[in-house]
């Protein structure tokens, strides 16, 4: 339910206040490895006004939410938030609708309010309750009879900091109000005449009286996140551009982050202001050691106040603070993929660059019949393919197959790789065919049965106003712990026509679906769940429905880790230290 507006300062409940208050509408050769080797709530409501107009339009005196990306406002019962401890006109907040955020779902979370804001938040309902309930409705109010009685009884709707324990914050909402005039009018005496008594004053008031112009400072936060114009992905910006080495990478990125602190752009709201297709423009690659995963705030971590940056000024910022940044679509990575790929504005077509290099899918699967189809746009005589499955540590910078990690099959001659042995598997394919790959991993395996790592225990690195989570990869122990899935098996189609089991027993773990090029040849990638050529020999789901799954086991993957200890896939792999 949500809060009704606040009515005078009394004794009795929140939810008995003013319930009749009026609302106002207001480089190598084919088979070589190539290259350089409890505050914040989340909502998943689908509502959706129907009418743009409408979406537009304020409700002064009711719980009202703006967008902070299409700037329009809502009601908050709109999408069905729980706002019990939400006030009108509050500003201490980032929104975005589900028509904005790149989840497709509402994202509501509170923020730690200031003085100010509080002191605005509070006027702004006592002006609005005193406009609609008063015969002669008041513009100026009391410190003592009013502000200071409203804001104690509202203090956990007003922000998320913890209640003073010292009496001493009245003093300093009246030193604030007082210095900001900009913001609100002060009345040191009555008017010469006045039958008001003395100790009523001083009073203050809104300088603006227009209601409908408070709302969230989203302008400010918009600044230093603005994307530039004719943005690619597949420009620079990447980690490690230098290619001098690790420590050369972190030097290299922190002397632009002088002009960062002074513009004091808040990472809060750009993790979650990302681009149509979920993923920052400028972004660091998965390459010599280490991997990137984008994070965002976790609107359920516990003490959601410590999600103020400021307070982590100069420390690492914990990583149980934020969560994976998933976005609902399967689509090809871009961090995780060799940087000379380039892949299309909607992220599923990819084209090649001298030697064989790799991407891999958004989203793995660890058990389960999967599917999914690549459509062969551009192959010129002198380029190649091999298309496949790929665990997260293949090697990025080789061919597909190259290393135990992943399985391929081969444009020329139809071969088939794995560990860099080739076999003969079937004819070749080449421009036009369309090739389908099948998947299956049984459900008793220690891969299967685990959930996806949080990243949570992960250290957490800013790069370009965005915050990752930075992994170690330890491939020569994964190597060394993986065990073959009796009953797994992998199969090839092309045109819809079975070319038969290319693997069975695969070794068992998160499987992605991998694409390797070898020159400028071009493909493009079919997740479903509409596929030309759906295999009817076998059951399966398209690679497509893993964009949602992932976001449950994940969610629940984020739960244990608060919840509980030693829980299977809440922490690192087992080869990680």
């Amino acid at each position: 339910p949500l809060l009704p507006p606040p009515g005078p300062v009394s004794d009795a409940p929140v939810a008995d206040m003013a319930v009749s208050m009026d609302v106002e509408p207001s480089g190598g050769k084919d088979g070589e490895v190539s290259g350089d080797s409890t505050e914040a709530m989340d909502s998943v409501q689908q509502a959706v006004p129907t009418d743009e107009a409408e979406e537009s339009v304020r409700h002064l005196g009711g719980v009202e939410l703006q967008c902070g990306i299409c700037m329009k406002w809502f009601a908050a019962d709109t999408f069905g938030l729980d706002t019990t401890s939400c006030l009108p006109f509050m500003t201490n907040y980032i929104f975005h609708c589900n028509m904005c955020h790149h989840s497709g779902n509402t994202y509501f979370l509170r923020k730690q309010a200031n003085l100010k804001e509080m002191c605005l938040t509070a006027l702004a309902n006592l002006t609005w309750r005193s406009r609609t309930q008063d015969e002669h409705p008041k513009t100026m109010f009391s410190k003592d009879k009013d502000i200071i009685p409203f804001i104690d009884k509202y203090w956990e709707c007003l922000t998320t900091r913890q209640r003073p324990s010292k009496l001493t914050w009245p003093n300093n909402i009246v030193k604030t109000m007082t210095k900001e005039r900009d913001v609100f009018l002060v009345k040191e005496n009555p008017d010469p005449g006045s039958k008001d008594p003395q100790e009523e004053y001083p009073k203050f008031g809104l300088l603006d009286q227009d209601l409908s112009s408070i709302g969230p400072a989203y302008d400010n936060q918009k600044q230093g996140n603005t994307l530039a114009p004719g943005g690619s992905l597949n420009g620079g910006g990447a980690v490690g551009g230098s290619g001098k080495g690790r420590g050369a990478k972190r030097k290299q990125d922190g002397a632009s982050g002088g002009a960062a602190k002074r513009a004091r752009s808040d990472p809060l709201f750009s993790a979650q202001r990302l681009p149509p297709h979920g993923y920052p423009l400028e972004h660091p690659f998965n390459k010599d050691g280490y991997r990137y995963i984008l994070a965002e705030p976790d609107p359920h971590a516990p003490d959601p106040e410590k999600l103020e940056l400021d307070c982590w000024a100069g420390k690492p910022i914990p990583g149980d603070l934020y969560r994976a940044c998933l976005y609902e679509k399967v689509l090809l990575a871009l961090h995780d993929r060799a940087p000379q790929l380039k892949i299309s504005d909607d992220r599923l077509t990819v084209t090649g660059e001298k030697g064989y290099s790799m991407v891999r899918a958004s989203h793995g699967v660890r058990k389960g019949s999967w599917y999914f189809e690549v459509t062969v746009d551009e192959m010129p005589s002198e380029t190649a393919a091999r298309l496949g499955w790929s665990q997260p540590l293949g090697n990025l910078q080789a061919p597909l197959g190259y290393d135990k990690f992943s399985y391929s099959w081969r444009s020329k001659r139809g071969t088939k790789f794995h560990q860099s042995f080739g076999k003969s598997y079937s004819e070749g394919y080449g421009q036009g065919d369309v090739l389908g790959f099948y998947l299956h991993l049984p459900e008793d395996t220690e891969a299967a049965r685990a959930l996806p790592d949080t990243y949570k225990d992960k250290a957490l690195i800013k790069f370009k106003s965005y915050l990752y989570f930075e992994e170690k990869d330890f491939v020569d122990k994964a190597e060394k712990s993986l065990k073959p899935a009796a009953a797994s098996k992998m199969i090839f189609y092309k045109n819809g026509e079975n070319k038969g089991v290319a693997y069975q027993d695969l070794y068992a773990g998160v499987y992605h679906p991998a694409v390797s090029l070898y020159k400028n040849c071009t493909v493009s990638i079919n997740f479903g769940p509409n596929f030309k050529h759906p295999p009817n020999d076998v059951q399966f789901k398209p690679i497509s429905d893993m964009g949602w799954y992932a976001v449950v086991e994940h969610t629940l993957a984020d739960v244990l880790y608060h919840a509980e200890g030693e829980v299977d896939g809440r922490r690192s792999p087992p080869w990680e230290p």
